[in-house]
């Protein structure tokens, strides 16, 4: 669960301090530094907004019924492999043209005042941030509630994404995040797959969905729950030694349709810059 929350927190963070970055070089690059405050109001709103989305999440489970709470974690999981999924091929696909984006909406924005500089800077960091609140509930159920292992994982990724975006935009570092973000997109997409198979599970035990008691295997004795490996295998992948048969086909169905497509080669080979000089240029 630790390894498995650092690394959605060191993605989703990553993306959303590289946003803020161009954002920002950009300003400062055409000496237009009085909307420096603008884009960190923006930001500021984005983060409370997450903040405050987890929060709402966590209560309305909180007060609901066992089944309600299974059947709310289950939809929950469903929503967050969505975002997650979506969220590792919109930067395969846009991570190539992301500063020349972010630059001309905020030139655009500049022309028409402050609230639409505040509205680009807020729209840029939202949706990572609502992202990351909705995956961090889910972990929390799949974790049991009775932990903070999610919370430190986030909190470690995260820490972790400033730091190395701070890093790129003092040209300390340099990175080739088209090959970080591939590698780290194919381990989401196995995290995506076992998030996906416990909101399932999770519906199985709302009794929304059948075949909570047909199992595709029973490897307690092989990989027992509280063993280390067990834990190391649930923390990351969410692999349960008991898994339903729905389980088993919607993680295999899930793994074997999107890691491909997301391993498919570009229609166009086109050499991508360095993000490093894509923030500081």
């Amino acid at each position: 669960m630790l390894l498995s929350n650092a690394l959605i927190g060191l993605r989703e963070g990553l993306e959303a301090v590289l946003v803020v970055s161009i954002l920002v070089a950009f300003l400062v690059r055409t000496e237009r530094r009085r909307a420096l405050p603008l884009v960190w109001i923006g930001v500021a709103v984005a983060v409370v907004l997450s903040v405050g989305l987890g929060a709402v999440l966590t209560y309305t489970a909180a007060s609901l019924s066992f089944e309600a709470q299974e059947a709310f974690g289950g939809i929950a999981s469903i929503i967050a492999v969505v975002f997650v999924t979506g969220m590792i091929f919109w930067m395969r696909r846009a991570g190539r043209t992301l500063a020349a984006q972010l630059r001309d909406r905020l030139d655009d924005a500049l022309q028409l005042g402050p609230g639409a500089v505040i509205a680009v800077a807020f729209l840029a960091v939202a949706r990572e941030g609502m992202e990351t609140a909705v995956f961090f509930f889910s972990s929390v159920q799949s974790a049991g509630g009775g932990t903070v292992l999610p919370l430190v994982g986030f909190v470690i990724g995260i820490a972790l994404s400033v730091l190395l975006g701070f890093l790129l935009y003092a040209g300390a570092v340099r990175i080739d995040l088209s090959k970080f973000f591939t590698a780290t997109g194919v381990l989401l997409v196995f995290v995506a797959a076992g998030v996906l198979a416990y909101g399932l599970h999770d519906l199985q035990e709302a009794g929304l969905l059948p075949g909570l008691d047909t199992l595709a295997f029973d490897a307690s004795a092989y990989v027992p729950p509280t063993s280390w490996y067990g834990a190391l295998l649930k923390g990351i992948f969410n692999f349960s030694p008991q898994t339903t048969v729905l389980e088993a086909i919607a993680w295999l169905g899930y793994a074997l349709v999107v890691l491909p497509l997301f391993l498919r080669p570009h229609r166009r080979a086109v050499r991508p810059a360095p993000i490093s000089s894509e923030v500081t240029e």
